[in-house]
């Protein structure tokens, strides 16, 4: 008689798995734009990310680093206010990693080819360990293209951004090793529609100088040592630099009122905050200060589209993982035609995320080197990417967690930490909405739409469904000074046109089929695990982790 108190038939713990090398489908969304030699597929340090990231020492840091989320001390023992945020260790270990490996702003100053792909690639492996602490390691990465509005505050902080040491001193700038930034747009009473920002800048001497009075509702990473915040100067709403130390060693008053209590994202502080006679510095015009931090919403938008599928992917690894070693009825459950069907479903959705991310990192290299095309497609693809990609996220991060059963509900398998961050991407810089519309004023410029069609036509004929998906879009277009009611319908659609295109040139021509028959053909039941019963859902699986 078998002995009931015995554990068997439990999936080992997921380690010593390369992120990097066992992930194919990240491999071939970078492959295209790897230029002839081809490096950025094997580059060695994305090989050193990705074992990492799936070693049990990166585990064994990222539920410590949730389960013990940062505390405010605004105090100190005599009444003097200090506005610091104390973290568990782990968390300190999580960014020293990351910043070591140059995920936050290293891309700005490097001479390699292809820097943000390849920051990007870098960055949606790391996330995949622990994604609370990608906050402030995207906002500093964010940070640089603003700053470049202005010479001389781009010559002050971009080398320490880009510095790969992680420096957690209160000093000022100039004596630390390295910086790290955040940022303060949203108020209590305008929320994304800064413009409402009541916050004031009143100039205070040369060098464009001013003093900030008022609130931030949402300030990310609020120990970080520079921000860039929103204000309304004299003729206008305005962007400033304030740095937490200033130049003669004394604090910025920064007063730090509560952190927030969130859904997910544990790990890392989000705060209000006040400003009382604190220290900014004007970044580019007066009156010009949503257009001067336009480019580190952009940046943020890419991260949250690499995020969310970071969170996808780790998901269906962990699906894969369990269901491969844990049986049921007779078998393993991965050898069961449903669930094989749910499997190459989740698989075919993280494949099509990643595929997406990629193209648009891509874009942002051939940007900076002056190619307008790609400019134009990054004006129009991230917010399309954003908002598809994090929609989506929760649903497919729900359904991995379901394949583990009871298991993936406990806190110890990791996925309900995926599970809380998974709804946070498609809120942070602009909520869905706010996305969708961003796309139909891209659309005004003839350019852009000019762009998807170009990158979606770049597989016209290979596939007549997604011919007639693209019809669709176009028909929709035709009355888009009415378009406002129907932005998240088109949103949807052309941003599924393009994972279909980019799929079907990229990708197997399985998973292509797959993603087409059940997103642009309506081949599906409208829930994971519904592909058709002709998809070959073992080769599926079998690429998704090897």
């Amino acid at each position: 008689m078998a002995d009931p108190f015995a554990v068997t038939n439990q999936a080992p713990p997921l380690r010593g798995v390369n992120f990097f090398t066992r992930d194919t489908a990240l491999g071939d969304a970078l492959r295209p734009y790897a230029g002839e030699s081809g490096a950025i597929t094997s580059d060695a340090g994305l090989q050193r990310i990705g074992e990492l990231a799936g070693s049990e020492e990166a585990r064994a840091h990222a539920l410590p680093a949730n389960q013990n989320p940062p505390v405010l001390r605004t105090h100190d023992r005599y009444g003097h206010r200090v506005d610091e945020v104390d973290f568990h260790p782990s968390w300190h270990w999580l960014m020293e990693q990351a910043v070591g490996f140059g995920l936050q702003a290293a891309p700005w100053t490097s001479d390699r080819p292809s820097p943000h792909l390849t920051r990007a690639a870098g960055f949606y492996l790391w996330s995949q360990v622990e994604p609370g602490h990608g906050c402030p390691i995207s906002m500093t990465y964010a940070a640089v293209p603003a700053l470049k509005a202005d010479e001389r505050l781009a010559k002050e902080w971009i080398p320490q951004l880009a510095s790969t040491e992680y420096d957690v001193r209160r000093l000022p700038a100039a004596e630390k090793n390295g910086v790290l930034a955040g940022m303060g747009m949203t108020e209590k009473q305008g929320g994304s529609d800064v413009r409402a920002n009541l916050t004031t800048a009143t100039p205070a001497g040369a060098d464009g100088e001013y003093r900030l009075h008022g609130h931030k509702w949402f300030c990310s990473a609020p120990q970080v040592d520079v921000f860039l915040v929103l204000a309304q100067a004299p003729d206008g709403l305005s962007c400033f630099v304030v740095p937490r130390v200033l130049a003669d060693g004394n604090r910025n008053p920064f007063a730090l009122q509560r952190l927030k209590d969130k859904l997910g994202n544990r790990s890392n502080a989000s705060s209000e905050v006040e400003f009382h006679g604190t220290v900014g510095y004007r970044l580019g015009d007066e009156g010009a200060g949503v257009r001067t931090i336009i480019e580190m919403v952009a940046a943020t938008r890419l991260d949250c589209v690499l995020g969310s599928s970071a969170l996808q992917r780790r998901a269906l690894v962990e699906a894969i993982w369990h269901t491969r070693h844990r049986s049921a009825f007779g078998g393993l459950l991965a050898d069961k035609p449903a669930m094989q069907n749910v499997l190459a479903d989740l698989a075919i959705e993280s494949e099509a995320a990643t595929a997406l991310g990629m193209r648009l990192a891509a874009a942002v290299d051939a940007s900076l080197a002056g190619n307008e095309q790609e400019a134009a497609f990054r004006r129009i693809g991230l917010p399309l990417a954003k908002f598809w990609v994090c929609k989506r996220t929760p649903f497919m991060v729900a359904e991995a967690l379901e394949c583990l059963g009871g298991n993936g509900y406990v806190e110890e398998s990791g996925l309900p930490l995926l599970y809380r961050e998974s709804p946070l991407n498609s809120i942070w810089e602009g909520s869905g909405t706010v996305n969708a519309l961003d796309v139909l004023r891209a659309l005004r410029r003839p350019e852009s739409l000019d762009a998807w069609l170009l990158e979606v036509g770049a597989a016209q004929g290979a596939d007549a469904r997604l011919d007639a998906a693209v019809n669709d879009v176009l028909q929709a277009l035709a009355d888009l000074g009415n378009a406002e009611a129907g932005a998240r319908r088109l949103a949807a659609q052309m941003a599924l046109c393009l994972q279909a295109s980019l799929l079907i040139r990229h990708s197997t021509p399985a998973v292509a089929d797959a993603f087409v028959a059940a997103r642009l053909a309506n081949d599906w039941g409208g829930v994971f695990g519904t592909l058709p019963r002709t998809t070959p859902f073992e080769q599926i699986v079998a690429r998704a982790i090897g």
